[in-house]
């Protein structure tokens, strides 16, 4: 015999009760986790522009954020870099004055061969990249920028064999080094001379030029070269050694320069930071969902929940014998 309160009526009644308090506590259990309302527009309603144009700004704050790091992250790369650079030739000056003034051939072949490796390290380090971007190519990211240490020295050393005096000497590698039409800018560096990021320091530069000009020059220089140049006279590697100097202290303003660019970069990510303080304030003071008391909804539609069960559970098992009773 069918029970007086038959299925089909306590399915009309009590599912989408049930089904709606289920709904109801998957958003209020979200809701206390996040802290947010999960419809932002039915709560906001009429403030919707409001919460609009605070989320727009914090979205542009986020891209300026990931833009400044990566500028930061580049800056870091080209400092340490340059640092290298201009510390792998540190002492070499002195020690080949040293070893000139005292007439000591095997101190000078010693710094000789210290000044190739200094070269073959900072050609390393000048083309370095940060990704798939060479840092030191100018507008030229996707090239190496700077090519042998070997044949720089074979041009050095043809242009030493070929000088028939110390004047000439000094002329031609002036033209390699700094004429455009030079061997510098023909056969070694080769990247671009545009640099459209202000950033950016190209291996080109003549700081870079000046010390790795005074390095070949020593570095081929060794006391049986061969190179008649510097059997008769010591004014090329006196001059070698005024460019090594020059070039470190140069490098050195270049990195002071580069200094201060990474401190206003640190500064505006600052900057960033209190901005977006006051935003998160004023977009949360919208949008936010008290989270204790999202949570205190979702105990109570749990017991709410629990007790639509266990009612529908006792109906369902009432037979016409129960129901009597």
């Amino acid at each position: 015999m069918p029970s007086p309160i038959s299925n089909s009526i306590i399915s009309t009644v009590l599912s989408p009760t049930i089904s709606n308090m289920r709904d109801r506590l998957d958003v209020a259990s979200k809701e206390s986790v996040t802290g947010q309302h999960s419809d932002v527009t039915q709560h906001l309603e009429g403030r919707v522009g409001k919460a609009m144009v605070a989320q727009k700004a914090l979205d542009d704050l986020t891209l300026q954020r990931e833009h400044l790091s990566l500028r930061g992250t580049r800056l870091e790369v080209a400092q340490k870099q340059l640092e290298f650079v201009q510390t792998t030739s540190s002492g070499l000056a002195v020690q080949l004055n040293t070893a000139i003034s005292s007439e000591d051939a095997r101190a000078q072949s010693l710094v000789a061969s210290d000044a190739e490796t200094s070269l073959n390290q900072i050609f390393a380090s000048l083309n370095a990249r940060h990704g798939e971007r060479f840092l030191f190519s100018g507008d030229a990211t996707a090239t190496n920028p700077l090519g042998s240490v070997e044949t720089l020295l074979d041009d050095i050393r043809q242009i030493a064999i070929n000088a028939p005096d110390d004047a000439t000497f000094a002329t031609d590698l002036d033209t390699y080094f700094n004429d455009p039409t030079g061997g510098w800018r023909q056969t070694i560096y080769q990247g671009s001379d545009n640099i459209s990021d202000p950033d950016a320091v190209s291996a080109n530069d003549p700081a870079i030029r000046q010390l790795i000009k005074g390095l070949a020059v020593v570095a081929i220089a060794q006391p049986d070269s061969g190179i008649p140049l510097f059997d008769t006279s010591d004014a090329p590697l006196l001059a070698a050694s005024y460019d090594i100097l020059s070039g470190e202290t140069n490098l050195t303003n270049l990195r002071a320069e580069i200094g201060l660019i990474q401190e206003q970069v640190e500064r505006k990510v600052d900057s960033l930071d209190v901005e977006e303080t006051i935003l998160t304030q004023a977009f949360n003071s919208l949008t936010a969902r008290d989270q204790y008391e999202a949570a205190t909804e979702v105990k109570l539609l749990e017991a709410n929940l629990q007790a639509a069960y266990v009612l529908t559970s006792r109906i369902s098992d009432l037979s016409l014998l129960n129901y009597l009773r």
